[in-house]
């Protein structure tokens, strides 16, 4: 949370820990995804023959195969060494998300290996095939399932080998098909075989290490140049196309990244030769209302607000009641980027994320706004080659000026309670493609769109501490929150998804965020779905023992959250330019405490500061009256970034600001003063 940096990454965490948790949509990733490995951090990576891994893949060997109609076969073969009870833990279950309207996945082998030579095989009994906890509730899409193994008798020491295989067949999408895939970086497979099999014709030339289709000829290939780290080999005859590499357990990878310089995956194979033809293909899908989805979106219209109500007024009730739809929380696509009617969506009460757009848009353009749909991905996805993987995220994006330079709203109503035009900091500014078609019935050539960066609201935060310390040094807080911007998004989301009996636990990490160390004894939020507001949330803790009297004298710190800044910049290396200091999106913090101290106690308080820049601003005020504390503490970012050249100026004004907050208040009382007794 800038400016609380350590409040951002708690929450995060609490909020996947409690989504994983509580709605079960989750699972590790080692038990979710065996097909491609736990990504763990690099620092920590196990060279081979070191157990520091919880498991060890020794062999990692997928081949792929695709047909000429779409179709395709993914084999996967590993072979895992178990080190540890958390690699028990990890293996105990094996999870595989599939589609069963065009996808089967079938287990061959599940094998494991004692060290003491016995063996055991895994019984056909083990396997199971439920639907995905994200689509209990939804009897639509129970075809979205997860084929799952347990895995029995499973303890450190133990080889577990295991094969899979997923099979694809009349994709929605067909004939067109793609790949992403990367090589492991994290240490934890330690010998990894990568096999294509594609259709012929296909004329390949080689460019800057790289393998690229030829002549526009599906399908295009794509290799990013880390050929120095693994052994590639091709074969052709006139019906196939065979790509092989292995990867040595020697081997250090380089990040991936394509020519402009952002992440991308080691090999890229696609059946789309341009953006334009895969924005089509989802155009046709995602735009294709029919006369009966127009006629229920305008009954279900009318109903939400009466003709009188302006273009913007039926716009704004329109995205509430989408947005209030139950998402299925399932990555974009997961459906083939197939949809229901709107009739069968308003009778369900809930839907994919592709379906709120569907909807929303049908809705905002029966209201008289200007809608669209534009689907996002990861920073710099949408230059590389085009395939449906590089898209993670849809928006309905409406038009509100016409005249340039023109202005944008975005919306994304799959996040439930997310305020009218709010969409996460990770998609402001990044550029979109649009899939509305035009006059011809297809996208212009590479249309696309820079979401709106700025947000609809200015960005606020206030915190306000009302607190006591008793005779016994026991403290007793009421902690205020108030937030307008992407911290009352988090917070929103966090309090939505987790539930109520659960809030005391959300609550206490957002104590630990601030510092406060005591018992979270209440929390009340205000509804999350009352978005035209801003977010609040009231808790009350409790510490004792919060200070001893007996020291002398006793040195407390503001009960105030700590205001994160950015750290300094660091040395660039030598030939490569400073980067400017990233401050986020413009937000105004405004923390207050008030703390009653009890008779006796003398006190002294620290010196304000203020600091005055372009940029940002920060003033804070300590003053005592009676057995009355209080402080304030107020910073404005006014600017997204400082400038490189800037760094000594911001370096002054980060240690100003530090300075401040380092700052203590000092007590002084007579332990000999018995506390109060009731009479």
């Amino acid at each position: 949370m800038r400016p609380l940096p350590s409040f951002r990454q708690l929450l995060r965490a609490l909020c996947v820990q409690f989504l994983q948790f509580f709605l079960a949509i989750a699972f590790s990733q080692a038990q979710q995804a065996p097909q491609k490995p736990t990504e763990k951090s690099t620092a920590n990576a196990a060279t081979p023959g070191e157990p520091q891994n919880p498991a060890q893949f020794e062999l990692l060997e997928t081949k792929y195969r695709f047909e000429a109609n779409g179709d395709s076969r993914k084999e996967v073969h590993a072979r895992v060494h178990i080190n540890s009870d958390l690699g028990v833990r990890q293996f105990a279950r094996l999870n595989f998300d599939y589609n069963r309207s065009f996808q089967s996945v079938d287990i061959p082998l599940v094998h494991i290996t004692h060290p003491t030579g016995g063996t055991a095989d895994i019984l056909p009994s083990a396997i199971t095939d439920n639907p995905n906890p994200a689509v209990i509730n939804a009897p639509a899409y129970q075809d979205v399932r997860v084929k799952s193994v347990r895995i029995l008798g499973l303890s450190p020491g133990d080889n577990l080998e295991y094969r899979v295989i997923t099979t694809t067949t009349h994709h929605p999408l067909a004939p067109h098909f793609w790949l992403d895939h990367s090589f492991d970086r994290t240490g934890v497979v330690s010998q990894e075989f990568f096999e294509l099999d594609l259709p012929a014709p296909v004329n390949l030339t080689t460019r800057m290490g790289g393998i690229y289709g030829a002549n526009h000829v599906p399908p295009t290939i794509y290799v990013n140049e880390v050929s120095t780290f693994y052994s590639f080999a091709a074969e052709r005859d006139s019906v196939r196309f065979v790509y092989r590499w292995e990867i040595a357990p020697s081997r250090k990878l380089e990040p991936a990244l394509d020519d402009d310089g952002a992440p991308a995956p080691d090999v890229i194979v696609t059946s789309f030769r341009f953006w334009p033809d895969l924005q089509a293909s989802l155009s046709d899908m995602l735009t294709d209302w029919s006369q009966d989805d127009r006629a229920v979106a305008k009954s279900r219209l009318g109903t939400l607000s009466p003709d009188t109500l302006s273009s913007y007024d039926k716009l704004l009730k329109s995205y509430e009641f989408v947005s209030n739809l139950t998402t299925l929380d399932l990555p974009l696509g997961t459906t083939g980027f197939r949809h229901r009617t709107v009739r069968e969506i308003l009778e369900s009460s809930y839907a994919t994320s592709e379906e709120k757009c569907f909807l929303l848009a049908l809705m905002a353009k029966l209201a008289g706004s200007h809608a669209e749909i534009f689907v996002a991905g990861a920073p710099g996805a949408i230059r590389q080659f085009a395939r449906p993987s590089a898209l993670n995220r849809a928006f309905v994006v409406i038009t509100e000026k016409e005249d340039q330079p023109r202005r944008y709203v975005s919306l994304d109503p799959s996040l439930e309670v997310a305020p009218f035009g709010l969409i996460p900091s990770e998609f402001r500014g990044k550029e979109a493609l649009r899939l509305v078609p035009d006059n011809d019935g297809r996208p212009r050539d590479f249309d696309s769109l820079e979401l709106p960066s700025e947000l609809p609201f200015r960005a606020t935060q206030q915190v306000a501490v009302t607190a006591s310390i008793a005779a016994d040094g026991k403290l007793t807080a009421k902690v205020h929150y108030s937030l307008r911007g992407d911290n009352e998004l988090l917070l929103r989301i966090g309090f939505h998804q987790t539930p109520k009996d659960k809030w005391k636990e959300l609550a206490q990490l957002l104590s630990l965020s601030d510092g406060f160390r005591g018992q979270v004894t209440s929390v009340t939020a205000s509804d999350p779905y009352a978005t035209r507001e801003p977010f609040t949330v009231d808790y009350e803790i409790t510490q004792p023992k919060f200070v001893d009297w007996s020291k002398k004298p006793v040195r407390i710190p503001a009960l105030l959250p700590q205001l994160g800044l950015p750290d300094p910049p660091a040395r660039p290396a030598p030939g490569a330019a400073t980067a400017p200091i990233e401050l986020g999106t413009p937000l105004e913090v405004e923390t207050k405490m008030t703390l009653h101290l009890p008779p006796g106690t003398d006190v002294a308080a620290p010196t304000g500061t203020s600091v005055q820049s372009d940029y940002a601003t920060f003033a804070s005020q300590y003053s005592i009256k009676g057995l009355t504390i209080t402080a304030s503490r107020h910073i404005n970012f006014l600017l997204r970034q400082v400038p490189a050249d800037r760094a000594a100026d911001y370096n002054a004004f980060l240690r100003a600001v530090l300075g401040d907050q380092a700052q203590d208040f000092t007590l002084d009382r007579e332990t000999s003063l018995a506390p109060a007794t009731k009479p």
